[in-house]
């Protein structure tokens, strides 16, 4: 019997594991899909709430306003994109402004730092590019955006350094309990543990079941956007929504950390949780809505579309806690649970420590370097690189400039890519204009070639996502 099983390696699960890790523990993480950063992490705004919107006295805004704060340092540590470049919520109607205020008084009682509301003429320095109706806004310096797989990468990373273990392509079929701790049944095989904690995303309900007769429904709630090209970068410079309504904070539009422009989401219940197609519905909605707060929104610059699912409680609150004994629930994470995640893995984290009483891990690591990037450093410790490594010297994505030794480092981390979607998210290989067109047949050479295999063993994301189905001229 191992001290502690994890299910779940989104950005939850691998921040608890990481804050685990801290202790001297066997700990293991379970995952159904093929990676790490497999279900609401993979496909979000990629944005970090200052925490003014979550209701006063939540749990959900304690954790927004802290972790928040702490994703900075966080991302120092932990060697990922970052960068704090402020939030708007626009007010396009005077008729509004009670509820700017109500929202601006919210956030003052949250803790969020610097709020203030600004008006017309300040909004329109600050973003010459919003819309002519914008009248007013709330403006948050502490909000901020983030690289998601990179925030996900290195909490795995730097969890498995410090002794975590992670097993993928495991999904769970039931969870009984048993003299000292848990049973966690697989499709994979049966696993004992003295702590199990719960932090499967949209499924998190169907654990939960397994265990309190007080059951819990998780709605996936689908957000569709529109991913616009780096030539895109500046028509906004700060995250840019517009007053919340009931399902959420609207359709946003925001620059991301590598400089693109993300539009949306949309906020459409769903019953399959698996439900991550886009609709044409869906993306008008954003179209429509899109302008609302930012005109001339360049979507003729779309490289892509998306979708990502919240796992929506009714209630809209995080669950985190003993449900039974050593048996802790991280669920119904969602937005702002990405912001969250720094302190939702110490708050979890600590529960468990409470139930087992851990030692201190005099061995942990609380760093992590990630992937070297070329394209950063000066061009004479660039060329030395090449010299040494000449992997570093051969481009295989034309659009983001990734070299095959960027790839190859991804392959080789622990846990590591083991599709193309896991370098595409590592590394960015597959996320320019051409979107994997040209790069992708050179990936699953690579792949093949590390991970000792055959090509026609590369999958796009795990399972029977299989690329290559035949040969040429098979019957000749």
């Amino acid at each position: 019997m191992i001290d502690i099983i994890v299910i779940g390696a989104g950005v939850s699960g691998c921040a608890v594991a990481r804050e685990l890790s801290r202790k001297k523990a066997d700990i293991l993480v379970l995952e159904r899909a093929e990676d790490v950063c497999c279900g609401t992490t993979k496909a979000n705004s990629a944005i970090v709430h200052a925490g003014y919107d979550a209701t006063h006295g939540s749990l959900m805004a304690k954790l927004n306003v802290q972790g928040s704060l702490m994703m900075e340092q966080l991302s120092k540590d932990l060697d990922f994109h970052y960068e704090r470049n402020g939030s708007l919520v626009v007010m396009i109607s005077e008729e509004d402004r009670p509820n700017l205020i109500k929202l601006y008084e919210n956030g003052v009682k949250n803790g969020v730092e610097g709020l203030r509301i600004i008006e017309r003429d300040e909004l329109v320095a600050m973003e010459p590019n919003i819309s002519d109706n914008a009248v007013a806004a709330l403006y948050a310096p502490t909000g901020a955006i983030v690289c998601p797989f990179g925030l996900n990468f290195a909490l795995a990373e730097n969890a498995a350094a410090n002794g975590v273990k992670f097993q993928f392509d495991s999904e769970v079929t039931g969870v009984e309990k048993i003299e000292g701790g848990w049973k966690v049944s697989t499709v994979k095989g049966d696993f004992e543990a003295k702590v199990v904690v719960n932090a499967a995303g949209v499924y998190a309900d169907k654990i939960h079941n397994m265990v309190s007769d007080d059951t819990m429904t998780i709605v996936p709630r689908r957000g569709d956007y529109f991913l616009l090209d780096r030539t895109t970068g500046g028509h906004v410079s700060h995250t840019i929504f517009q007053l919340p309504g009931k399902k959420g904070k609207g359709v946003l539009v925001a620059p991301t950390v590598h400089g693109n422009t993300i539009v949306g989401p949309t906020a459409i219940d769903l019953l399959d949780k698996d439900g991550t197609a886009t609709t044409a519905e869906g993306l008008d909605d954003v179209r429509t809505k899109c302008g609302m707060a930012v005109k001339n929104v360049p979507l003729r610059q779309t490289i892509t579309s998306f979708a990502g699912l919240r796992a929506h409680e009714a209630r809209h609150e995080f669950f985190i806690g003993e449900l039974a004994p050593g048996f802790v629930d991280c669920a119904a994470i969602e937005s702002p649970g990405l912001s969250s995640s720094p302190a939702i893995g110490v708050m979890v984290a600590d529960i468990v420590n409470g139930i087992l009483n851990l030692e201190e891990n005099p061995d942990f690591v609380g760093t992590r370097k990630g992937i070297l990037d070329p394209k950063a450093l000066p061009f004479e410790e660039r060329a030395a690189l090449i010299k040494e490594n000449p992997a570093y010297g051969t481009i295989i994505c034309r659009c983001e400039s990734i070299t095959e030794g960027e790839i190859i480092d991804a392959i080789h981390r622990v846990p590591g890519a083991r599709s193309i979607d896991g370098v595409k998210r590592r590394t960015r290989a597959g996320m320019g204009r051409c979107q994997g067109g040209f790069c992708s047949p050179r990936v699953i050479e690579i792949l093949s070639r590390e991970l000792g295999i055959p090509m026609s063993e590369v999958t796009k994301a795990g399972g029977n996502s299989k690329i290559i189905v035949g040969t040429n001229k098979d019957n000749i």
